[in-house]
């Protein structure tokens, strides 16, 4: 498990957002020198706020809550490859199509604010932390953290001690954990349906062609899930269930899966590494490798109708995460026996079907 990939210091840090901030105002520029006039946008809005605090005092970044030396988790790291790619496809795609590549760089960007609040909010209303928020805000003595007393009184994890009750409490009150997704905890379908519904709107607005750019973000979005369950991978999270198949891998002590093992009496301590798992995220990794080359290689050169490349994703991505889910023991919710995403790609698939029948009729005009 390598859930922190590198550390930066305040020098590098800043070296990096100078970089990243001008690199991301290079389009402002060529804007202006086509058109002669400003032309501002989202992008160009992070892109002067990066520069702003690469040169701006030491307190700004303190604000943000940064300290230094700088941890790049795995998981947000590869997630930021991902969306970086999706990006990239989606400015190639809109070239070729002679639309606005800026446009289609800011579309990525909304979808990912979208996709990022929608994928928390659904973690802290159905993977089974709800009260464990609230009461952190309200009264932390009623959650409880499973871990050993010396890691308790880490700083890293600032807990206190309960020995009456052998667990670890938080030692203040945060009422905004709910809100730190960089200290893990996102759900796919809830950031999926929210960036959808972003993305729809930002198209429509912008007069993109509305079911050709749908269609691209098809294959966009799975190439950048691959990334993202890398990132898991090596993050420890969304673990698999226990197994003895040749190719089971085990993470270290203290990982999410030997915590949750231990929990659950698989496991007799949680500072042992885990009992062998399946690699859940690589199959849901690999599986959107096949996805992606699917629907670009063969679906969208062959398809009768706009929006059959994004349905055609919607339903084999509903497919394939009904058929992880089986491999996967985290917490995720469960109702009727099956996870949150398993009932939710049950209802995608229906989604999916009803808008082929609809589209279908409305073909797309034979090559001449």
């Amino acid at each position: 498990m390598y859930p922190i990939l590198w550390e930066l210091t305040e020098k590098q840090a800043r070296v990096v957002l100078a970089v990243l901030g001008l690199l991301l105002l290079l389009p402002l520029v060529r804007r202006w020198r086509r058109d002669r006039k400003l032309d501002l946008r989202l992008g160009d809005g992070a892109a002067a706020a990066l520069v702003v605090l690469a040169v701006g005092p030491a307190r700004w970044l303190t604000k943000l809550g940064l300290e230094f030396p700088v941890e790049f988790p795995a998981y947000f790291t590869l997630l930021t490859i991902g969306f970086a790619l999706a990006i990239v496809v989606a400015r190639r795609w809109a070239g070729r199509q002679g639309l606005d590549r800026e446009v289609a760089t800011d579309l990525g960007l909304y979808m990912l604010i979208a996709g990022v609040i929608g994928s928390r909010i659904m973690h802290v209303l159905v993977d089974g932390y709800f009260w464990d928020y609230v009461h952190l805000c309200t009264d932390p003595s009623q959650v409880e953290w499973r871990i050993t007393r010396a890691r308790c009184l880490t700083e890293t994890v600032g807990g206190v001690w309960d020995p009456g009750a052998g667990v670890c409490r938080p030692g203040a009150p945060d009422c905004f954990a709910w809100a730190k997704f960089w200290n893990g905890g996102l759900v796919y379908y809830g950031g999926f349906l929210f960036s959808a519904a972003v993305g729809m709107w930002f198209v429509r607005r912008h007069r993109f062609p509305f079911w050709k750019t749908v269609d691209m973000t098809g294959y966009a979005i799975v190439l950048g899930l691959v990334w993202g369950r890398l990132g898991c991978f090596l993050g420890g999270c969304c673990f698999g269930s226990q197994t003895d198949v040749p190719w089971a891998i085990r993470y270290g002590p203290w990982s999410p899966a030997s915590e949750w093992q231990h929990e659950h009496g698989l496991l007799s301590r949680a500072s042992e590494a885990s009992a062998p798992i399946h690699p859940a995220q690589l199959y849901e990794a690999f599986g959107c490798i096949a996805i992606f080359f699917w629907l670009l290689a063969w679906t969208e050169p062959r398809k009768r109708f706009d929006g059959q490349v994004f349905l055609s994703f919607v339903a084999l991505y509903a497919t394939l995460r009904f058929v992880v889910e089986f491999f996967r023991s985290d917490m995720r919710g469960d109702i009727f026996g099956l996870s949150t995403s398993q009932l939710v790609g049950v209802g995608l698939l229906g989604v999916s079907a009803w808008g082929w029948r609809k589209l279908s009729d409305v073909r797309l005009p034979a090559a001449s």
